[in-house]
């Protein structure tokens, strides 16, 4: 299993790549649909960290607190390369999401992950969202 920093560099790399930084808040919504599919689709998780759910959507908590001082910012820090830590299958899926998902704005994946029901199930609690579970809700969007 490769870690969630891993993934989050690979967002970031994207981001730079095309010349459009990702914001925190854009980088959470970006892990929880790459967790979202990976768990769906291969039957275990992407990366370990549970998801919760806070005020503007699912959240990797420690990646939220390492990337928080940036604010609303974009975050332009890229440390290494993280491509060759992927298997195909990990990199296939991190680029699709991205290609889907790494289009719209952060507010955009904000509001729409506050429509889905996984979120709205745990939004008055800010539970944790079980990989499990992600992964259930997922299957039903691959179809």
């Amino acid at each position: 299993m490769i870690s969630e920093k891993e993934v989050v560099q690979f967002f970031i790399m994207k981001g730079l790549d095309d010349e459009e930084p990702i914001t925190n808040l854009k980088l959470q919504k970006l892990l929880y649909y790459a967790k979202g599919f990976h768990q769906a689709i291969f039957d275990n998780p992407l990366f370990q960290e549970k998801l919760q759910a806070w005020t503007h959507g699912p959240v990797v908590p420690s990646v939220y607190h390492e990337y928080k001082h940036y604010g609303t910012a974009p975050i332009t820090e890229l440390e290494y390369n993280p491509s060759e830590k992927f298997d195909g299958e990990q990199l296939e899926l991190l680029n699709e999401v991205w290609s889907v998902f790494g289009q719209f704005s952060a507010w955009k994946l904000r509001d729409m992950s506050h429509n889905e029901k996984l979120w709205l199930d745990h939004e008055k609690d800010a539970s944790v969202m079980e990989d499990e579970e992600l992964g259930s809700y997922f299957k039903t969007r691959l179809k």
